[in-house]
């Protein structure tokens, strides 16, 4: 991931458009007269060999002719021509393009970026409607009309989609900071925009529309350090399958399954939403700054009906009523008519004014059990609903940290009570299935937000080193054979190897063999067909249950013989399996499986299990890695759990075991690539602990490329321990917790101290920076600690690796008070051992030349020092290889 160049994209000192034209309604016409009335006070200049003005401005005949370098260009002209203006454009130093123009074949695309490369030029586009930066008076672009200003920054991957929220949202009075149109992503993408946006000041929320990601690991660890800064909301088309195939036929790319965005946009910490009024209303909401930790809604109104219907609303979408307290309710009797409801929703009846509002709030705002308030009104003959939008007001100066959300129902007569309460930061909604909606939101956002502090490392299987190699050696005899299933047999002992409970499986050659082991289990058996080409088993009646006797499993297995060679005369039938017959009676069937996604690769599944678990279809999705946390979440997001949690006569199911094999599954997709389909259906689960009846795995040799999850997991096997001074310092990975330490290690250093050791790269840390810098993807960046078990941390050491990972750029920080004591040795010669370890033939780092200190210390690692007589620059260089 990479911002570089992007400031010449947001704040250029100079823009040229290549393709201007004369010709009314064109694309060239359109982007002239837009940029020229965007308010944009750098310099505009228009690139056109037959004409000398346009809209009273000079025009270029050529590049060569521009009286100052551009930093930005837009391009609009034929496909055939871009590679070679990039190419002029980046000898002038111009540093970001905007290339508008439609119709490029692949080859032109490779084209312009081979063009682009020698100049680390950033390219947007093609494809696209333009680059738009109210903020900055900048409109690159052949909108209809002018977007106001304002802190939303949208990112859309149609240019169809971003004209027609300009429209809608002038409309209402929404104003955005920068509006991205991004065409094909042929260079600049998702996760570029989402790193730079994250550290913007011009923007407050960030809105994307997508249709497809194409790099997931790059957009997971951008989208995971933009929603730690600022709210981010996603619309992503194709949910359905047909959405699904015309995203893909638009954008040039297959779209992932759509469960498995969902679980992507949580774990980046983001908010999906359904519709495009759906991201304003999330944007709205989010911008509040109101934060909600479970999903208990107080609801107060003026009409009976009205609270029925929130109430409604917020049941199906999954939330609570509130419990009001004894406590509560006596301090509501005082106050309120005898007719008040009684109890959550609060109906404080049609005659309320504002006086009855406020009693009211005031006592609701005590309630501890509470996670907001919705305040609801509907328009009487006998109130004032601008005086309940005071009432509402004065309370909200008292108990400013209680959540408060407002529903004025009306249209003729609410304008002035909604403007009073949007203007004070309540936001306000027109029926109270949007208000719910919108509190709902609140609490998937913070329940997401939780998500972006879990850093899972590599499991520790219960099993040893040797059994989980036995696995992968059995699965690599298994894809030596031509096979791409593995048996039951075989899948269990899979599973046996990293501690996933199963049933003992004897293997039966014959009817005969199946009739002898039944007899040595000497209980009740499960009786199932062996064939390496039938993979669901009870399709063709190759599975019998509880057969009591050993005769019987003979006979039975007669029979399944005969009927299995009938429906499936092309498999090679090997026998059989025969197993204890697990009798659990109030156990649920859960099902647990791994895929392999197109764009995010390998997914966990959780859902309800058993033959009907298609129809059911009760499951959520995860990325690995998981932790304790993560697979809790995962059960917790299905409605299975409400029947592991316990009813009646049952028990609730031992949720620690059914949440150790999830990460025991995480841990074994890590491990072994080779697995691209698992399922374990069912497997049984009650407070006894739970055991997989049932597996089956499919297996295939790696593709050439690496194999790679979305998100890296935390790499604990590069933390290790050091002595500074006869101390035990642990250095290791920094992790988003550390966030808080950081910044304790800045302020305590001062902007004088960070301006010595890390030049530009760091001249200041402010808290959003502390934690970008503490989410990283440990990947393309990587930030080494050293934690001295202290309030604040001892220093770090920070690379961040260029594209092809060929080089990288360092940065040190040592706490003052330990400085001179070895500490930065150590430090330096872990980034270096790193960097190697990636394949980074060199690391380079800017420092100070009055920085004596850190300049001898690279000099002892035997760094190249070159030195700048005119500069206070020194570039320091270590070769690695």
């Amino acid at each position: 991931m990479t911002t570089r160049n992007l400031e010449a994209l947001f704040r250029p000192s100079a823009i040229v458009l290549v393709g201007a034209s004369r010709r009314t309604g064109s694309v060239g016409h359109v982007v002239a007269r837009n940029l020229l009335a965007g308010g944009f006070d750098g310099g505009i200049m228009f690139v056109n060999p037959r004409a000398q003005e346009l809209l009273g401005h000079p025009c270029y005949p050529a590049l060569a002719a521009l009286p100052e370098r551009p930093d930005l260009a837009v391009i609009a002209t034929p496909s055939q021509t871009v590679s070679g203006l990039i190419a002029e454009l980046g000898e002038l130093g111009c540093r970001a393009a905007v290339v508008i123009t439609a119709g490029f074949n692949s080859h032109q695309k490779q084209e312009m970026l081979d063009a682009a490369r020698p100049y680390l030029m950033r390219i947007v586009g093609p494809n696209c409607l333009g680059f738009l930066s109210p903020a900055r008076g900048i409109n690159g672009s052949f909108s209809h009309m002018k977007p106001l200003r304002g802190g939303i920054a949208l990112l859309s991957q149609s240019g169809a989609i971003a004209t027609s929220i300009i429209d809608w949202a002038n409309g209402r009075d929404i104003g955005f900071s920068h509006i991205v149109s991004m065409g094909d992503m042929t260079d600049v993408d998702f996760g570029d925009l989402l790193d730079f946006l994250a550290m913007d000041t011009d923007t407050r929320a960030i809105l994307l529309y997508a249709e497809n990601i194409a790099i997931a690991r790059k957009f997971m660890s951008a989208g995971r350090i933009a929603s730690r800064a600022k709210p981010v909301i996603v619309v992503k088309a194709g949910r359905s399958a047909a959405g699904a195939r015309a995203a893909a036929s638009h954008t040039g790319a297959l779209a992932g399954a759509d469960a498995v965005y969902d679980a992507a946009f949580r774990r980046a910490g983001m908010l999906r939403v359904d519709t495009l009024r759906d991201l304003f209303d999330a944007a709205e909401t989010l911008n509040s700054g109101m934060h909600v930790s479970d999903n208990r809604l107080t609801i107060l109104t003026n009409g009976g009906g009205l609270g029925v219907l929130a109430a409604d609303a917020l049941e199906k979408g999954g939330g609570r009523l509130a419990q009001l307290t004894a406590s509560i309710v006596s301090l509501l009797d005082e106050s309120l008519p005898g007719t008040w409801s009684g109890a959550n929703p609060v109906d404080i009846i049609g005659d309320a004014d504002g006086a009855r509002y406020e009693k009211a709030l005031d006592a609701l705002t005590g309630e501890k059990d509470s996670d907001a308030i919705l305040v609801m009104n509907c328009p009487t003959g006998v109130a004032d609903n601008v005086d309940a939008a005071d009432a509402v007001l004065r309370i909200q100066k008292r108990h400013a940290r209680t959540p408060m959300l407002s529903c004025w129902i009306g249209e003729a007569t609410v304008a002035e009570p909604r403007r009073l309460l949007s203007d004070a930061g309540i936001p306000t909604y027109e029926t109270p299935d949007e208000a719910v909606r919108a509190f709902l939101r609140l609490h998937e956002y913070a329940r997401n937000q939780a998500l972006l502090y879990e850093t899972p490392s590599h499991a520790q299987s219960e099993r040893s080193a040797g059994q989980r190699s036995a696995a992968r050696s059995l699965i690599a005899g298994v894809l030596a054979e031509g096979r791409s299933m593995l048996t039951e047999p075989e899948a269990k002992a899979v599973l046996d190897a990293y501690g996933i409970p199963i049933v003992q499986t004897v293997t039966a050659s014959t009817p005969e063999i199946a009739e002898t082991a039944a007899r040595e289990i000497g209980r009740p058996v499960a009786l199932k067909i062996l064939s390496r080409q039938i993979s669901h088993k009870s399709d063709v009646g190759g599975v019998r249950l509880d057969i009591e006797t050993p005769g019987a499993v003979h006979r039975a297995a007669q029979e399944m013989l005969e009927r299995v060679t009938r429906e499936r005369p092309d498999a090679t039938i090997d026998g059989f399996t025969v197993q204890e017959m697990i009798k659990r009676p109030h156990a649920v069937e859960l099902l647990l499986g791994t895929v392999i996604d197109a764009t995010f690769g390998p997914c966990i599944l959780f859902g309800h299990g058993g033959v009907a678990t298609e129809v059911i279809a009760d499951r959520t999705i995860g990325l690995p890695p998981l932790n304790s946390v993560l697979a809790r979440d995962m059960i917790d997001r299905t409605r299975v759990s409400r029947l592991l949690a316990g009813y009646r006569d049952r028990k609730p199911a031992d949720l620690d075991k059914i949440v150790s094999t999830l990460i025991a599954l995480s841990q074994l997709v890590i491990d072994i690539p080779e697995v691209v389909e698992l399922d374990i259906n069912p497997l049984l689960a009650d407070a006894d602990g739970v055991v997989a009846l049932d597996a089956r795995i499919v297996v295939r040799q790696p593709k050439e490329e690496p194999y790679r999850l979305a998100i890296r997991p935390w790499p604990k096997e590069l933390a290790h321990d050091v002595e500074v001074d006869g101390q035990q310092i642990s250095v290791r990975p920094i992790r988003p917790d550390d966030a808080g330490r950081l910044f304790a290690l800045a302020a305590q250093a001062g902007p004088d101290d960070i301006r010595m050791r890390f030049h530009d790269t760091m001249s200041r840390v402010t808290e959003a920076a502390a934690a970008r810098l503490c989410q990283i993807d440990y990947d393309r960046e990587m930030v080494l600690v050293a934690d001295a078990g202290e309030e604040v941390l001892a220093g770090l050491v920070r690379l961040v690796f260029d594209p092809d990972f060929s080089s990288a750029e360092c940065a040190i920080f040592v706490r003052s008070d330990i400085r001179g004591r070895g500490l930065g040795r150590s430090l330096l010669h872990a980034a270096l051992s790193y960097a190697s370890d990636r394949g980074a033939a060199r690391v380079w780092g800017d420092l100070l030349m009055a920085n004596k200190g850190a300049l001898e210390l690279a000099q002892l690692f035997g760094a190249h020092v070159a030195q700048s007589a005119t500069s206070h620059i020194a570039r320091v260089e270590f070769k690695t290889g």
